[in-house]
């Protein structure tokens, strides 16, 4: 033994300290940071959550959401208001179409957080199983559904569609935009085109919305 046996390690002692510091290193990434550390530190893959209120159906429901979180994930997950149907999730079928703000807009489009104090129709709030909204009746008496997923959205959609019909907002079927459009098939047609219905009933769809409109012969 020399003068420098007692301080200088042999390969065996520093592979043992290295994985003593590894392991070490784990769990101190394992419990987290300290309070210290924490309180002047965000996880970056922690969500932004958000405070804000909806006022669907008439009713005021605060909220506290991950800024994410689209309209439609929130009326269906946090809500429970399933009526809101989710489709192709990328705006594309008309599954999801609600009312905000008298406008039908697609839910799987729009982030919760844009919507802080809108109203917000959804299908529970046109009518109720015994005291059904005009165009809901409409869809009953006119069997304009067949398996009903895209029905709330279709019904959502043709009551605000009428309303921008009485509005006068014109449509590419109107051959003059000056002029006053009218409920034709081709109009209701053109203007209910977002709203897909994959088993076909959509003739009787526009036989109900005619109805309600009062231009059904």
């Amino acid at each position: 033994m020399n003068e420098y046996d007692a301080v200088d390690p042999s390969r065996r002692d520093a592979l043992a300290l290295g994985r003593d510091l590894l392991l070490a290193g784990a769990a101190a990434r394992w419990a987290g940071p300290t309070s210290a550390h924490a309180a002047t530190t965000r996880d970056p893959q922690a969500p932004v959550l958000a405070k804000l209120t909806l006022r669907v159906n008439g009713e005021a429901r605060p909220l506290v959401l991950d800024t994410r979180t689209t309209l439609l994930d929130a009326l269906r997950e946090h809500l429970h208001l399933t009526g809101t149907k989710k489709g192709c999730d990328h705006g594309q079928c008309g599954a999801c179409t609600v009312i905000v703000g008298g406008r039908r807009i697609n839910a799987c489009l729009s982030l919760a957080v844009m919507h802080d104090g809108d109203d917000i129709t959804t299908i529970e709030g046109l009518g109720t199983p015994g005291h059904l909204h005009p165009m809901q009746a409409a869809f009953v008496r006119h069997d304009a559904y067949q398996c009903g997923y895209c029905t709330t959205g279709q019904i959502c959609s043709s009551v605000a569609m009428l309303e921008e019909l009485r509005r006068g907002i014109p449509s590419h079927a109107g051959g003059d935009v000056a002029a006053a459009p009218t409920a034709t098939p081709d109009e209701l047609r053109e203007r209910m085109s977002g709203n897909i219905c994959r088993c076909g009933a959509y003739s009787n769809i526009i036989d109900a919305i005619a109805e309600v409109a009062g231009t059904r012969p």
